[in-house]
């Protein structure tokens, strides 16, 4: 089971790694950050200063349509945004 579910690329996020070294990840719900420092350091080949976690609740939605009311929810997930030590740097495009 991996821990590194996907990187998030988002203009938030790429500023964020432009300016700071901080990058986001979706990463399993059940997973602390120790877990999370581990597996980023082993998939990416840097040095994690910090990780900071938070859990993404769903988005529930109510769609008025012709055949009635239709609701729906997004699912939930936890991110990680991992800041790496200065100098070094997550290149996310050469691994897709």
């Amino acid at each position: 089971m991996s821990i590194i579910i996907k990187p998030i690329v988002t203009e938030k996020i790429t500023k964020d790694g432009e300016l700071f070294n901080r990058f986001g990840f979706v990463v399993d719900k059940k997973a602390n950050k120790v877990q999370i420092k581990k597996a980023v350091e082993a998939a990416y080949g840097v040095t994690v200063v910090e990780v900071n976690t938070m859990n993404v609740r769903p988005n529930r939605t109510t769609k008025y349509t012709k055949s009635g009311m239709i609701s729906g929810k997004t699912n939930a997930y936890k991110k990680a945004i991992v800041q790496v030590q200065e100098g070094e740097t997550i290149d996310f495009y050469n691994n897709i």
